[in-house]
């Protein structure tokens, strides 16, 4: 039985990424429904002519345009995920601001040209019915690490694992095989990050730089990343996402395109309220003094069937 899901859900990490982020304008969401109707196809397509080259797509719908998209669509009170929301807002020392936007184009292969020419070919079908918000082409940086030198995605689930974290099951059926998106894009101070000591970089992560070795729970600060980042739900079961971070930059500006794809979006949320807000002793994620969040936005990623009942 064919997958459900959009392939670039759960494939493994290409060595290029294009995030495009779209806003509708004003009485054009008919010409949206008929470019996604066809925008499957499109990527299958594609995905045939260069076979060789580990093309994927996710095509996904903003949490604040999804219900002004489906008022267009038959029964469309019955068509909202039933846990998308906007993009969470958090009470800490650090702003992480919420900027939404309608639709998300993640694409990706291991040859820039040829997601440069998927994103061209897609856009096409939007014509002028979008505006462009951001547009940020991303790299693998030396063996994936984050421009900071830390090997980035160390805690992402592996194998067929990435499915039960990705992918909503049974318990949303109308909407099983989507996976709720958020998108953050962080601007990285790496003069102030390459002043400090290797030792002093490895206590914020709270993991060795050159070899990647976690600390020991008990050498581990209350503050490093992988403390704040690392939970445990009401039941003792660790709190997941699938990231697709991949770094992006020029001489003038350098950071991290943040991706979490998840069956839930309250995985995220708990992260991200357990980096700014902290443990409730002042314990926040001290990476946050490095980088600062520019972007956040949460989407839905529909299933393929999803696509072809538009049609």
């Amino acid at each position: 039985m064919p997958a459900n899901y959009q392939s670039g859900v759960i494939a493994p990490a290409s060595s290029d990424a294009l995030f495009i982020t779209l806003n509708v304008k004003q009485g054009r969401d008919q010409e949206i429904i008929h470019a996604l109707q066809r925008i499957q196809q499109s990527v299958s397509q594609f995905q045939e002519r260069f076979s060789a080259q580990s093309v994927h797509a996710v095509i996904a719908i903003g949490s604040d345009y999804w219900d002004r998209l489906t008022f267009h669509l038959p029964n469309a009170s019955q068509r909202r995920p039933a846990l998308l929301t906007s993009f969470p807002i958090m009470q800490g020392v650090v702003n992480m601001p919420a900027t939404p936007v309608d639709l998300l184009l993640h694409l990706r292969s291991n040859r820039r040209d040829i997601t440069f020419e998927l994103a061209r070919e897609l856009m096409a079908l939007f014509s002028d019915a979008v505006e462009i918000a951001e547009d940020v082409s991303c790299f693998r940086y030396l063996d994936a690490r984050d421009l900071t030198g830390f090997v980035d995605g160390t805690e992402n689930p592996q194998g067929d694992h990435k499915k039960s974290v990705a992918l909503v099951g049974d318990e949303d059926d109308i909407f099983a095989a989507g996976s709720y998106i958020h998108l953050q894009r962080y601007v990285h101070n790496l003069d102030r990050w390459n002043a400090q000591s290797v030792k002093d970089q490895e206590d914020v992560y709270g993991r060795t730089k050159k070899d990647n070795v976690e600390y020991p729970s008990d050498q581990k600060p209350a503050t490093a990343h992988t403390k704040r980042a690392s939970l445990k739900d009401s039941h003792g079961h660790s709190v997941e996402i699938l990231r697709h971070s991949m770094p992006y930059g020029n001489l003038t500006e350098a950071g991290l395109l943040f991706a979490s794809y998840c069956r839930t979006p309250e995985s995220f949320t708990l992260m991200l309220k357990s980096m700014v807000e902290g443990d409730g002793n002042g314990h926040t994620d001290k990476l946050m003094q490095f980088t600062t969040a520019i972007t956040g936005q949460a989407f839905f990623a529909p299933s393929l069937s999803w696509f072809e009942k538009l049609q």
